[in-house]
């Protein structure tokens, strides 16, 4: 069950905010016209009243960073059967799209750009992965969730392992200012390993555990990121803009990571002790005493003169190591899974299977 969402206004005597469900209908599609960000600022729009072969309009169909889509139906006022039925209708198009297919949705609605400059640009990145589609996800947004949606889609995720969840905005008004609040029906993580339980897995990429972690740990010789600062400090970290930085946000404490130096191998392994933070705000402990980055004296120097710049500079999240090597012996054999992303889940079970044994994890 969602968490309820309230606001009082503090001025004296605490005065509870009321609730607009009519209202907010209709602020939720001007809002999510104009700024997709409300939903997520991690998906790409490519486009709105998407036409299916059905004859049937996607309200509004996504991207996020890994190629994946999101179809997103607003319940408007339609009953939880109907609502849910569409968003099932539509993933059964969905799933079929193709590469140029995408492309095309992106290029209808947006002219003046074409979808591979337009994910460049919206994820700070190299490019789009070279498959996309290859999992989807469904999201009803509502200004209220009823019981019957709520059981329906907890049915679905919990017994089929269908990607489904529910967003549900709360509309207030004080005078002239204007306030929505967002609330999931299911932790989007929890609901993606359960789907992953449930439907039938690839054999290459297996079943996400919802622990495991792939780490690109860029030390490439240049002197900026150095593996030999992480493994006795223990941090992972990225720098030079938000596409490398991004996916450091995944990680959160009791995660499980691997790193991997992109060219060498996997390095070491290890739980996540707190969320990533920005160099300005970590420490490190020298001598007994906690210290920046930037007066640790490392062997790397992680663009501490871009310290200052949101954009550009570094973020680092602290890792208790199990084990870790020396670059020089990094373990990579042929077929392991690696990423050009900082951070991605690992679900490959080849890769999981060598790492166990390399770092004797089964013996632990």
């Amino acid at each position: 069950m969602p968490i309820e969402v309230g606001i009082w206004k503090i001025q004296g005597q605490p005065q509870k905010l009321s609730f607009s469900a009519l209202e907010s209908e209709k602020k939720l599609e001007d809002v999510l016209e104009s700024n997709l960000a409300i939903l997520s600022p991690d998906w790409l729009y490519l486009g709105r009243q998407i036409p299916t072969a059905h004859g049937k309009y996607i309200d509004i169909l996504a991207m996020d960073g890994d190629g994946n889509l999101c179809v997103i139906e607003l319940k408007r006022h339609k009953t939880p059967r109907e609502a849910v039925a569409q968003l099932l209708d539509y993933a059964s198009w969905v799933q079929g799209l193709s590469y140029d297919q995408v492309t095309g949705i992106y290029a209808d609605n947006h002219p003046s750009k074409e979808f591979e400059q337009g994910f460049v640009e919206f994820f700070n990145s190299p490019g789009p992965p070279e498959q996309v589609n290859r999992r989807h996800q469904l999201v009803l947004v509502a200004a209220e969730l009823d019981s019957a949606s709520e059981r329906i889609i907890n049915y679905l995720s919990d017994n089929y392992g269908v990607p489904i969840n529910a967003l549900f905005f709360r509309y207030f008004r004080d005078g002239e200012n204007e306030y929505l609040t967002r609330t999931w029906l299911l932790d989007p993580q929890n609901a993606e390993v359960q789907s992953e339980k449930v439907a039938s897995p690839s054999k290459q990429d297996g079943v996400w555990n919802g622990l495991d972690y792939y780490v690109a740990y860029g030390d490439n010789g240049d002197g900026n990121l150095v593996w030999e600062d992480a493994r006795q400090h223990g941090f992972v970290t990225a720098n030079g803009g938000r596409w490398y930085t991004r996916t450091l946000e995944q990680l959160k404490s009791g995660d499980r990571v691997f790193a991997c130096i992109p060219g060498r191998g996997y390095v070491g392994v290890g739980e996540v002790l707190d969320t990533v933070k920005p160099i300005t705000e970590f420490m490190l402990e020298i001598n007994g005493a906690p210290t920046p980055v930037c007066e640790a004296g490392l062997r790397g120097h992680y663009m501490c003169k871009q310290a200052d710049d949101p954009e550009t500079r570094a973020g680092f999240v602290r890792v208790k190591w199990y084990k870790t090597v020396p670059q020089e012996q990094a373990f990579w054999q042929k077929g392991m899974y690696a990423n050009q992303n900082t951070v991605t889940k690992l679900r490959n079970r080849f890769t999981l299977e060598q790492l166990e044994r390399f770092f004797q994890l089964q013996q632990d």
